[in-house]
């Protein structure tokens, strides 16, 4: 089963692909203006706990946009998803947009949060105190929406 992208899916991965080409584009042209230490871990607040060399800024950019193509790959094989719902003619096409909305929403997140981990660090900043509850609320609430979706589709 092939799904089409729609309105939906498009603006969502337009959104992914401008914010990490834009911070791989941000890091490629201030690359030497980084300070060399910068924070490199956050605690549960937002607070900075440690810092490093900046060449440790490199793995969220890298991690990013292989979650991305990992994520969009597997967007690509909806036979290879395990549905949790009893598959028929009938229901087919709304169980397998259901799980597509749930990857392309859940890369969306992962995206949007690295891309802000990865700006406070090249800025030097803290994270907000609010960030990681935000963060947890957004994907546990993510998880919740789509498989109680799935759940009314079955």
């Amino acid at each position: 089963m092939k799904l089409k992208n729609n309105k939906i899916d498009w603006i969502i991965e337009l959104i992914c692909l401008i914010l990490l080409v834009g911070v791989t584009a941000y890091f490629i042209f201030n690359w030497s203006s980084i300070p060399d230490k910068i924070p490199a871990h956050y605690d549960w607040e937002g607070n900075i706990d440690r810092w490093g060399n900046k060449t440790e800024l490199i793995i969220l950019p890298i991690m990013s946009w292989i979650l991305y193509l990992m994520i969009t790959g597997l967007q690509q094989l909806p036979l290879a998803w395990n549905t949790g719902a009893k598959i028929t003619a009938e229901n087919e096409e709304r169980v397998y947009r259901t799980l597509k909305y749930l990857l392309e929403t859940m890369k969306l997140i992962m995206v949007a949060d690295l891309t802000y981990i990865a700006m406070n660090s090249l800025m030097g900043k803290s994270l907000s105190g609010w960030f990681t509850l935000i963060v947890s609320v957004a994907v546990s609430g993510d998880l919740i929406f789509w498989i109680v979706r799935l759940y009314r589709v079955k």
